[in-house]
């Protein structure tokens, strides 16, 4: 028997987050794991009048593909792929993780050279969402695997997941609307700022945001959400920083990252894990080393680490940047195969200053 907040889920991401109209061609992907919340969208879709297509992973070729593949296999991105970027009007991503740590042991240059393979697919996928061509979204279905990181049992961590996508509430369209008026508030006081700056627990960073647009995350893009970013002006990041959390991506765990920046670039990287893994990633490309957003993680419903960026983002009275590619309508102009996601916690000892007025005190907002 499928769970209903599943299929309330569906409605919620079919009609709120992509807001998907008769003839829209929408893109389904994701891995089997996920098949309630993956036919419960396919078949919100058809009630809707749009066209569902699905891509379904199967679990281990990702792995066989970077043990296996040539360099020209890693190159290689068949020509449809670039058509379907250029047709569909939504797509909604499933992550159905059942074991996120199976490519932990894959050479990263292999990783990086895919990743810059894919790098035009995804800037022009970015460049029509920026357009407003193109919806997506992106969220995730519980699974013993996220569980486990997460450090809870199945059940908990389904219940930790649709409280914090608010589908629990009797209209979750509703709660999300409110919590979108009330971001917009947030945005609203940044827009006309020019100045951060960060202080906590050996850090110190400052960095420019005037004539960038701030981003008020309410649940389309992503979901669950919470945040509110803007791309920071490329060459304005100066100090340093340390992330409270492991750094997670291509199923590595980097913790205890530690970064020096001077005229917007990395110019030093530490961490207590993974170090070589951190410092291959950061010599990707020549974008890779800046930074392509600045965010604030609003969403009081999320206030644990889980390993998973799509929550540990969102946590209220944490900060985050994301090194590499930035988003376009942001005003980010930097570019890159990679967008990294790290998480810095303000809340103990942490403050953030706007143009010299105190906006953030120990995770609290003051605006």
């Amino acid at each position: 028997m499928t769970d209903p907040r599943v299929e309330k889920m569906a409605r919620v991401l079919v009609e709120y987050s992509l807001a998907v109209k008769a003839g829209d061609l929408v893109r389904i992907q994701g891995g089997a794991e996920g098949a309630p919340l993956l036919l419960a969208l396919y078949e919100q879709i058809l009630a809707c009048g749009g066209y569902p297509w699905t891509q379904i992973g199967l679990d281990g070729t990702d792995e066989i593909f970077y043990t296996k593949a040539s360099e020209a296999q890693l190159d290689f991105i068949p020509k449809f792929v670039e058509g379907m970027v250029e047709e569909i009007q939504a797509s909604i991503s499933v992550w159905t993780e059942t074991n996120t740590k199976r490519l932990s042991n894959v050479d990263p240059a292999k990783q990086a050279r895919r990743a810059r393979a894919m790098r035009p697919l995804s800037e022009r996928f970015m460049e029509r969402a920026a357009k407003k061509e193109l919806r997506w979204t992106g969220t995730l279905y519980p699974t013993h695997a996220f569980a486990q990181d997460a450090e809870m049992s199945l059940r908990e961590f389904a219940d930790f997941v649709f409280k914090a996508c608010l589908v629990e509430e009797e209209d979750p369209i509703e709660a999300w609307k409110a919590i979108s008026r009330s971001q917009k508030r947030l945005t609203d006081w940044l827009s006309p700022k020019k100045e951060i700056h960060v202080v906590g627990p050996d850090t110190d960073l400052r960095l420019k945001v005037g004539g960038r647009t701030w981003i008020n995350c309410d649940g389309h893009e992503n979901f669950p959400d919470g945040e509110i970013f803007t791309g920071p002006v490329e060459d304005s990041v100066t100090g340093q920083i340390r992330f409270t959390y492991p750094a997670c991506i291509y199923g590595r765990e980097v913790e205890d990252v530690r970064l020096e920046f001077k005229g917007g670039k990395v110019v030093r990287a530490t961490a207590g894990k993974n170090e070589a893994f951190l410092l291959q990633m950061l010599d990707t490309d020549e974008g890779a080393r800046y930074v392509g957003e600045f965010a604030f993680g609003t969403n009081p419903g999320i206030q644990r680490f889980t390993k998973n960026t799509l929550f540990d983002e969102k946590i209220g009275g944490t900060i985050h940047l994301a090194l590499g590619k930035g988003y376009p309508e942001s005003g980010s102009k930097n570019t890159s195969a990679i967008h990294w996601d790290m998480v810095c916690d303000l809340r103990q000892g942490g403050e953030v200053r706007v143009d010299g007025t105190p906006f953030v005190k120990d995770g609290t907002f003051l605006v």
